[in-house]
């Protein structure tokens, strides 16, 4: 069966996510405008320095839950990386949709938002609501798909 527009998204931002060397969620973004993919980005360590892969999680390390103390973490989120990679290039993504694997915390929803996001599409929750609370209030639209991870 022929996936969805966002089904078919979707699944890149999955493959991206597979980059990722975060040791608690793999995260994959896809910035899409008029079906084309625009910029991608997976979370990970900054340019240059080392990987959590290689030198463990800090985050794990101070015992710190998900979804809170965004800022005691060596990645950069997928979302980031995503708007990063597209400022490099300079390609705007103004009226685009992202493609995340996860939803995006509080800090990458204001980032979203002053981007010009327009759509916001992903698959896994991730406990930080008020991401969600501020792109209502910024009229982005969010749409959560149903999981299609298989499992093993």
């Amino acid at each position: 069966m022929r996936p969805s527009t966002d089904e078919y998204f979707m699944e890149i931002a999955r493959v991206v996510a597979h980059r990722s060397t975060c040791l608690r969620n793999k995260v994959g973004a896809v910035i899409v405008r008029d079906k084309h993919i625009l910029s991608t980005g997976y979370n990970g360590a900054p340019h240059n320095m080392e990987h959590c892969l290689d030198i463990g999680c800090m985050r794990d390390q101070q015992n710190i839950a998900s979804g809170t103390r965004h800022e005691v973490c060596r990645a950069v989120h997928a979302e980031q990386n995503a708007i990063i990679q597209s400022a490099l290039h300079g390609i705007s993504i103004k009226d685009a949709t992202i493609y995340c694997t996860h939803q995006p915390c509080i800090l990458c929803a204001k980032m979203l938002i002053n981007a010009h996001i327009k759509r916001v599409v992903f698959e896994e929750s991730y406990p930080d609501r008020e991401a969600i609370n501020f792109f209502n209030m910024a009229a982005v639209e969010v749409v959560q798909l149903e999981s299609k991870i298989e499992e093993k």
